[in-house]
């Protein structure tokens, strides 16, 4: 049973379909990226995935049960975190205090014990700092921690985002767009990152991403994807090699380092 599976998946807006019978399942411990230009589905899938749209056709699985009932608040609970295009965060919290909004779908006790601040919650304080200590580590965020996010510098932020998603301990892990905006040293260490993410960790990963270079460094299967249809799927170098991605993407006016923008 594969972890996550996309059963012929169909989105309309208005007259407009932005996803075209699309299907693909990921697996346990894969590195699966979508790739594409603009306008390809690529975020709608991830925001099917979140619940925040509803499919007009087709089934959405999560470790074999279907999300499609599932409210957007309840899918962090299920094992699934994502990150944005757009960065989310609060700007006038430090870096520390966004990792622990993470930790939210792990908290418990009631109102009545937050108000008395009981031992219990002072414990789960604890294990909860604990857990955000960890990711600091690992992301090396420590001379960050408890700098405000209003005044970091993009790249920083870029990795606080995933950092509060990792704080959510998930099965699966949305990337969208993780090399966005970033230098090719910092792309790098997000290469190194996801790698780890995967391998010490045990976290799937499914990523959007423009970047070739990096899919292919870090990717088992790539799927490919134009107006909202599926072009090709495969490991990065059949993705990058079949006729239609190339005559799509690498026979563009751009070069063969990024997929169209």
């Amino acid at each position: 049973m594969s972890l996550l599976e996309i059963d012929t998946v169909t989105l309309r807006f208005g007259g407009v379909v932005a996803v075209n019978q699309v299907s693909f399942a990921v697996e346990a411990g894969e590195v699966f990226a979508l790739v594409g230009p603009n306008g390809a589905g690529k975020s709608t899938l991830f925001n099917l995935i979140s619940r925040f749209y509803d499919p007009a056709e087709g089934d959405i699985r999560f470790a074999g049960d279907s999300i499609l009932k599932r409210q957007p608040h309840e899918i962090a609970g299920l094992g699934i975190a994502r990150t944005f295009q757009n960065i989310e965060l609060f700007e006038q919290a430090t870096v520390l205090q966004n990792l622990l909004v993470g930790r939210h779908r792990h908290r418990r006790g009631n109102l009545v014990n937050e108000m008395l601040f009981t031992p219990f919650v002072k414990a789960e304080e604890r294990r909860h700092r604990a857990a955000v200590e960890k990711v600091i580590d690992f992301l090396d965020l420590q001379a960050y921690r408890e700098k405000y996010i209003a005044g970091l510098p993009y790249g920083v932020r870029k990795v606080v985002e995933m950092g509060r998603a990792l704080a959510i301990e998930p099965k699966l892990l949305l990337l969208d767009e993780p090399a966005s905006g970033l230098s090719v040293e910092e792309t790098q260490d997000v290469a190194f990152w996801i790698e780890d993410i995967r391998n010490q960790m045990g976290i799937t990963v499914l990523m959007v991403e423009h970047d070739m270079h990096l899919v292919s460094s870090v990717s088992d299967r790539v799927l490919a994807l134009a107006d909202g249809k599926t072009l090709a799927l495969g490991t990065p170098q059949e993705v990058q090699n079949h006729p239609a991605v190339i005559e799509a993407y690498i026979g563009s006016s751009e070069n063969d380092e990024k997929v169209v923008a």
